[in-house]
């Protein structure tokens, strides 16, 4: 059963939230969606007498949404009954932009996810993409108890993803679907929308019209942007590097906020080529840049060869690694290269036997690999490259034991992912390998790496087509997923992003696959961490949950009291005795 096709009677419904924040079982007839909108609220540590502001980070700076949506707003605001009832813009991560008018709560709720005040329509709207409506005991709330809201999602006119919502609140409506604001809030959503169509196709036009002028042909190597939206020409694709197109892009997006005033863009040392820049302008404001490159003249020294895409990385420990199994492999003997699967083991095996003509065999694919018999001439005479060390067959690993032990200076370059306990003849065979042994980092012991491995991993883009780039957001979200399946796990990603992709622009956090854009859900705290956190809980506990008291009384700021609970996973502390 659902609210959004049976509205409650909403005297059992308070009934019934009582009954759910005193722990006590809910009666029958409770509409599901509701009691687990109030689980999820209670999971997030969200507090029903909400006793403060539940954010205290700033308004973004430079919103789009907000430049275009608040003379729309401003002219709608007259329809409102301004002393009971209020007209709220929120972006995408649900942070309020402006509002006006007035309801319970609006002074100190200035944002509206579920983590912070549990369930509300706009958090239902974003979630949904459609109108939603919440009434009075719905809310989790105390404050909103007497409130009802109607939100509807603000969509992008170019790629169609949440922008934001629209949200009309009013006293308490019995019974009362749609709700009396749900036309207002309808036009609302639809007029600023309609202001976001008018003004992309205006600046998407100047973009076009300067690119062409620009590119005059497809030999020019051009490239337009805006921030948002990137015309490259097929020559332009050709010679600029992702790093050359990500200092384009935070060019534009800098003038664009009216921060740049120089047209002179530094690109990194290795670009390859230089850039003449000419600001795209309309109705006096700098919308993007085009930017004419050309190759720059080549260097009398050869650059070093790019390495394979899995062994990019510049990391002390990968760096380390890679460094000792170069070492081993040019003196005589077997070299033995250990990690977890998708470190790039068999990547650095290829490396260290290039040009080596190898016999490569792979126990996973076949775990019978015949080496007492007639594979094991042709080892002796050439250099052997085995993947798998753990999967082999018992027969193949004494067989390969004799080997070393009659020629302990054999060619010979094994993989090993360790996992269950091996045998007695397995161990032997890695014991005889143990001093000649090299382990690879897991991706996420070299987080830093990450930036180097994107382009090195990306697939060539289609001609016209521009490579992948990527937001800081994003990059930071690779940067913390822990990467179970190591750089394996981020070639996938990037060569399905590479070839799913309909949009243009950096690839932004939200287009990241669900566990990647969450982030890791904890960590382990060092002791010093331990220790701040104790305090943290038991000043908590001894002023009654209540955040204001035990801040003041830990000599720190309720917004870090926050930032440090969600860091240490405290919220399990308000789950206590409330004051």
């Amino acid at each position: 059963m659902s609210t959004a096709e049976h509205p409650p009677a909403l005297a059992p419904l308070r009934h019934a939230r009582e009954r759910f924040l005193t722990g006590r079982p809910l009666p029958d007839g409770v509409p599901e969606d509701v009691v687990a909108a109030w689980r999820r609220a209670r999971f997030f540590g969200v507090r029903p007498d909400l006793d403060g502001p539940v954010s205290e980070s700033a308004h973004p700076a430079d919103s789009p949404l907000l430049e275009a949506a608040r003379p729309v707003l401003a002219r709608l605001a007259p329809a409102l009954d301004a002393g009971r009832s209020a007209l709220v813009l929120t972006d995408e991560r649900l942070r309020v932009l402006w509002s006006t008018g007035s309801v319970p709560g609006d002074d100190t709720c200035r944002d509206l996810s579920e983590r912070e005040v549990g369930h509300n329509s706009a958090a239902l709207a974003l979630r949904t993409r459609c109108r939603a409506e919440v009434h009075g005991p719905e809310h989790f709330l105390d404050v909103w108890q007497d409130v009802s809201a109607v939100s509807v999602p603000l969509l992008s006119p170019e790629t169609g993803r949440v922008l934001g919502t629209v949200t009309v609140a009013a006293g308490l409506g019995v019974g009362c679907r749609p709700h009396p604001g749900a036309a207002l809030a309808e036009a609302a959503a639809a007029a600023v929308e309609a202001e976001l169509r008018a003004r992309a196709r205006t600046a998407q036009r100047a973009l076009l019209d300067a690119y062409e002028s620009a590119a005059r042909g497809r030999e020019r190597a051009v490239v337009a942007l805006d921030g948002r939206n990137r015309l490259i020409s097929e020559a332009a694709a050709r010679l600029a590097s992702p790093q050359v197109l990500e200092a384009l892009e935070r060019g534009a997006r800098a003038w664009g906020r009216g921060a740049r005033e120089s047209y002179d863009i530094p690109l990194p040392e290795d670009a390859g080529c230089t850039v003449e820049i000419t600001p795209v302008r309309h109705e006096g404001r700098a919308l993007g840049l085009v930017a004419v490159l050309a190759p720059r003249p080549a260097e009398p020294v050869a650059s070093p060869p790019r390495r394979a895409g899995a062994l990019a990385g510049g990391s002390v420990p990968w760096r380390h690694a890679v460094a000792r199994a170069t070492a081993l492999f040019r003196t005589a003997g077997p070299v033995l290269v250990a990690g977890e699967r998708g470190t790039g083991k068999t990547a650095l095996a290829l490396e260290l036997l290039d040009g080596a003509a190898p016999l490569v065999m792979d126990a996973a694919e076949s775990p019978e690999l015949d080496l007492e018999g007639g594979e094991r001439g042709e080892i002796e005479v050439r250099p052997l490259l085995l993947r798998h060390a753990e999967r082999l067959a018992q027969p193949d690993v004494a067989a390969l034991n004799s080997l070393l032990e009659e020629q302990p200076n054999a060619r010979l370059v094994a993989t090993y992912t360790p996992g269950t306990s091996p045998g007695p003849c397995l161990q032997r065979l890695l014991d005889t390998l143990a001093a000649r042994s090299v382990t690879l980092p897991a991706l996420r012991e070299r987080p830093e790496d990450i930036r180097e491995l994107l382009p090195a991993l990306m697939p060539a883009p289609a001609p016209g087509s521009p490579p992948l780039t990527w937001t800081l957001d994003a990059l930071r979200a690779l940067e913390q997923h822990p990467w179970p399946g190591n750089v394996t796990e981020l070639a996938h990603l990037v060569r399905a992003l590479a070839s799913q992709r309909r949009v243009f622009g950096p690839v932004r956090r939200g287009e990241l696959p669900d566990p990647v854009r969450e982030g890791p859900a904890g960590r382990t705290l060092s002791p010093m961490e331990l220790a701040e956190r104790a305090a943290i809980l038991e000043a908590l506990r001894r002023h009654g949950g209540n955040k204001a008291r035990a801040a003041a009384a830990l000599g720190i700021g309720r917004a870090t009291l926050y930032r440090k609970l969600r860091e240490y996973q405290g919220w399990d502390a308000l789950t206590g005795p409330r004051p």
